[in-house]
């Protein structure tokens, strides 16, 4: 029997998803912050008999770990998936499927190519002679509508679709926004490279080494870069905070 969940109900689970890493550990990972999540509702579907209710509680707190972004098409979908009665054991097999899917797609689309191109953009911003406070507000402010746009794209995703939400996924064809992130982060990189190395009291007033080695970075990474994104992502967070250091310093 399918059960409608309320509106307060659902805005809960939304809220609550916020925080669903506020009790990662490594025997459950996101599992305690997903029960956390579940359970106005699952206080709306079993809240008639305290056993039942604690039942369905343990079973949310299991391991569970997905980017904590799109864990929210996880969340809203086997919310879908309670209301509609089904079981136990069907519901912890959807999580099991659904839960790499969504860590290597997230990851890929923010970490390696939403995150990079924002800071990038910000910090392109500030050498171009923005001040710091508005590079900051522009990078808190996109970032951010970016990051709460996913999380709540995901919810709603998951659930109007349930079991099927794998189709919504294909649907949206997040690897091919990853791939025109990616190339929006390449061309700011090369944009970024350019204002450091050109711009008033940039890398080409403090000698040529210091010209080669960016060079040799931006060469790199369009090279290797797409390929090695963790590595590059890393790479490129790390230079951008020294030459701001750098930057900052009198």
């Amino acid at each position: 029997m399918t059960v409608t969940l309320p509106r307060r109900v659902l805005a809960s689970a939304f809220v609550r998803s916020f925080l669903i890493q506020g009790s990662w550990n490594h025997k459950t990972m996101l599992g305690s912050g997903f029960a956390f999540a579940m359970l106005p509702a699952l206080r709306v579907l079993f809240g008639g008999s305290p056993q039942t209710l604690e039942a369905a509680l343990r079973r949310h707190l299991e391991h569970f770990n997905a980017h904590p972004y799109l864990s929210n098409v996880a969340l809203g979908a086997v919310l879908r998936l309670e209301a509609d009665g089904e079981s136990p054991e069907d519901v912890r097999r959807f999580k099991t499927a659904v839960r790499g899917p969504l860590g290597g797609l997230g990851d890929a689309l923010v970490w390696g190519a939403w995150l990079p191109a924002v800071s990038l953009a910000a910090l392109t911003l500030f050498w171009l002679g923005a001040p710091g406070w508005v590079a900051i507000t522009f990078f808190l402010g996109v970032y951010n509508m970016g990051h709460v746009g996913l999380r709540a794209w995901g919810f709603m995703t998951g659930l109007s679709g349930g079991r099927a939400v794998g189709r919504s996924l294909g649907a949206a064809a997040l690897s091919r926004w990853t791939d025109r992130t990616r190339s929006l982060a390449g061309l700011l990189l090369g944009l970024f490279c350019g204002t450091v190395l050109a711009g008033r009291g940039g890398l080409a007033e403090a000698g040529p080494v210091w010209a080669v080695l960016a060079c040799a970075a931006f060469v790199g990474g369009n090279l290797v870069g797409h390929r090695l994104w963790r590595p590059a992502a890393v790479a490129v967070v790390a230079a951008v905070a020294l030459v701001t250091a750098w930057g900052w310093a009198p």
